[in-house]
């Protein structure tokens, strides 16, 4: 696949001097004629210096996505190196009663754009980018003979596609077709994943620790777990020893699979309840009280320009919730937002306590699991952050 060339305005090499892997369209001073989206380029300094070599896409704020910062031929083998090392990270760390796991991580595995999960004897994957998108069938190739699988199934229905000027696409790639749903081990347990029609692959994979950490503490306890999904922090919770769980979600599909996975794990049912509601109407209209809230919503900023916005939106809800949450117990809360930084998410956390007149003690911080490792030098990978809170 060839290669052009794109010079850097001048002072604008040193994010990539730092390895940091996007260059951003306001950086670039002149690319070469007769490219299309997805191509290879060799980025250089103004003064011509050789910074890194990515592919380009002109149509995306992020212009270019560096995948190695020396000279090399990017190619299959290239490609190849990068998932093995990628697969022996979770060969070494992946516990041996879980077979759903992240395999690749986008650029916390130097592969800027690609995802690729497993469940059980499938991988579900997405090409983020037009580059990625230009290697489809190499990547799939390569995936098929490196973790052997029944099916290779694409989920490419993300909002991100349509940034980068790609239709979304939702289907076989190789193999067999995934049943309707695919059953998965996570720490012992077994839940049902709908890889079709399910929000992002199919499961929240960047949960498990946390999921694992909330059962910890739960025996004993009455859990309300808001945006509550296919209900994994409940059936842990359950597992665990809750003596009772309300899991609040608006999606009547995915509370289906909740109680699946409840009568799946041999869960007794009257103790635990599922409730379809919207999470900020049911906080303010519920007079109940928990020993443990897990909040855990979706992204509420998509932009660095609705970081205000989504910030009132976090303290909002995390009022709502500490409302419920008795004198000793516990609040769970999370943000999956990329734009609201660590510091900025525990800032709007202690506005919400501050007006909730409730006083918070920090008990733990969390974060991705290993199977979504973060480059060092690219900060913006680190997009998930909770605090498990005690509230008095």
């Amino acid at each position: 696949m060839k290669s052009i060339r794109c010079l850097l305005k001048k002072g604008k090499e040193k994010p990539l001097q730092s390895q940091h892997p996007w260059v951003f369209s306001g950086a670039i001073d002149q690319i070469d004629e007769g490219f299309e989206a997805g191509d290879l380029i060799k980025v250089y300094s103004h003064d011509e210096q050789f910074l890194g070599i990515g592919y380009l896409n002109p149509a995306s704020q992020i212009t270019v996505r560096l995948l190695a910062f020396q000279d090399i031929p990017i190619d299959e083998a290239f490609f190849a190196g990068r998932i093995r090392e990628a697969l022996e990270l979770r060969k070494r760390f992946l516990p041996v009663d879980t077979d759903a796991c992240r395999l690749v991580h986008s650029e916390g595995d130097f592969l800027p754009g690609l995802i690729v999960d497993r469940y059980g004897e499938y991988l579900v994957v997405q090409f983020l980018t037009a580059g990625m998108e230009k290697w489809k069938e190499t990547l799939v190739a390569i995936l098929q003979k490196e973790w052997p699988c029944k099916g290779v199934f694409e989920k490419d229905d993300a909002d991100t596609r349509a940034l980068e000027g790609l239709k979304t696409h939702v289907g076989l790639l190789a193999g067999e077709e995934p049943p309707q749903l695919v059953e998965v081990r996570e720490n012992g347990l077994t839940f049902w994943v709908d890889v079709r029609f399910g929000h992002k692959t199919g499961f929240y994979l960047d949960q498990r620790d946390s999921r694992q950490l909330i059962g910890g503490i739960s025996r004993g306890k009455k859990v309300l777990n808001c945006f509550s999904y296919t209900g994994g922090f409940s059936v842990y919770a359950a597992r665990c020893g809750a003596t009772e769980t309300v899991s609040v979600e608006s999606s009547q599909p995915a509370l289906d699979t909740a109680k699946l996975n409840f009568e799946k794990n041999g869960l007794l049912q009257p103790a635990h309840q599922m409730v379809k509601d919207d999470v900020f109407q049911y906080l303010r209209s519920c007079q109940d009280t928990f020993d443990l809230v897990v909040l855990d919503p979706p992204s509420f900023c998509k932009s660095k320009h609705q970081v205000d916005q989504a910030g009132r939106g976090y303290k909002d809800i995390n009022l709502c919730a500490l409302k419920r949450v008795r004198a000793g117990g516990v609040l769970y809360t999370c943000s999956c937002s990329s734009f609201i930084d660590p510091a900025l998410f525990q800032k709007i956390i202690f506005g919400a306590a501050k007006d909730a007149g409730r006083r918070l003690r920090i008990l733990a911080k969390t974060s991705h699991p290993f199977d979504h490792p973060i480059n060092i030098y690219h900060p913006e990978g680190e997009y998930l952050k909770g605090l498990l809170c005690e509230v008095e």
